[in-house]
């Protein structure tokens, strides 16, 4: 199932999502909303590449950010958990990461990233070790999302 059956799939049965994206810069939003319809279940999309727009717009705790760091799982599930608050959303997905080429270090490699999905039963995350350029990490990591969509809501 590509990601654009995904949200067609979304759309049909009226599943409401929000996004709260860090590594992928709004890379998300651009895949939803390249779909015909979509603004019938994507209202909010938030790209929070600072901690303080994670903080001050999803919610992340400040110790989160402090103990965990920007990537991590806890920080991604707050980022999900929050974009679903905020947005009142059925579902939202979350995604933070390293994509590279800089800013890796050997705890955190580039490539390491996290996306979570919340929902009404509570959140998962899965943690991805990816390799390639930004660019492919990128587009990696939202293909990841859209399977994490696709195996939480059995489309």
């Amino acid at each position: 199932m590509t990601n654009e059956q995904i949200i067609s799939k979304l759309i049909e049965k009226n599943i409401t999502i929000s996004t709260a994206e860090s590594c992928t810069g709004g890379s998300l939003g651009k895949i939803i909303t390249s779909v015909p319809g979509a603004s019938s279940i994507y209202g909010y999309g938030f790209i929070t590449y600072a901690n303080e727009a994670k903080e001050r717009l999803l919610g992340v705790f400040p110790e989160t950010l402090e103990k965990y760091g920007a990537v991590s799982h806890q920080t991604a599930c707050e980022m999900a958990q929050g974009a679903k608050k905020v947005s009142g959303s059925d579902i939202a997905v979350s995604v933070t990461g390293i994509a590279g080429p800089g800013g890796g270090t050997q705890e955190k490699p580039v490539g390491l990233v996290y996306i979570a999905i919340a929902h009404n039963n509570g959140v998962e995350f899965k943690k991805l070790n990816l390799k390639g350029t930004r660019d492919e990490i990128r587009e990696q990591t939202c293909d990841e999302v859209f399977n994490l969509i696709k195996e939480n809501l059995n489309l």
